[in-house]
């Protein structure tokens, strides 16, 4: 099995650090890639941190992860989460754990956030622990 665990982030989340940082937090994608890359040296990982705004290219990515035998993926599909069956299909055809990601909680929001198509089909989830919640989600992807 690979060390590569592939970290898919959905639309908006280009913006973190300044969108919304009462909600969402003050560090950036970046940000959180770079404590994600030394988190997976630690653990023998190797992490692929992408993002886009394009559901089409997040289940591309999706069949990437498959074809490129990864460990795991983590997952913030960002608004997709609640909307996009898609996603929900790509994760279920892929046979790579998927775990779900959210630096809210979306159950403490808006009612149309409670639906998670995403976790329908992911392994685990992680949500409301801000940027610190996408490096215990590579622990659990470790554990795998």
């Amino acid at each position: 099995m690979s060390n590569l665990v592939y970290v898919l982030n959905g639309p908006n989340l280009n913006l973190l650090g300044t969108r919304q940082p009462e909600i969402y937090g003050s560090q950036t994608l970046d940000d959180i890639a770079g404590m994600l890359e030394d988190r997976a040296r630690d653990l023998g990982l190797e992490v692929d941190v992408r993002q886009s705004n394009h559901e089409g290219h997040l289940v591309d990515w999706l069949h990437e992860a498959r074809a490129d035998g990864a460990k795991a993926v983590l997952l913030n599909a960002g608004a997709y989460t609640h909307t996009s069956i898609a996603l929900l299909d790509a994760i279920l055809a892929i046979g790579v754990p998927v775990i779900e990601v959210h630096l809210s909680d979306p159950l403490t929001r808006e009612p149309f956030r409670h639906v998670s198509y995403v976790g329908m089909g992911a392994v685990d989830a992680v949500k409301g622990l801000g940027a610190q919640g996408y490096v215990v989600a590579l622990e659990k992807a470790a554990a795998l």
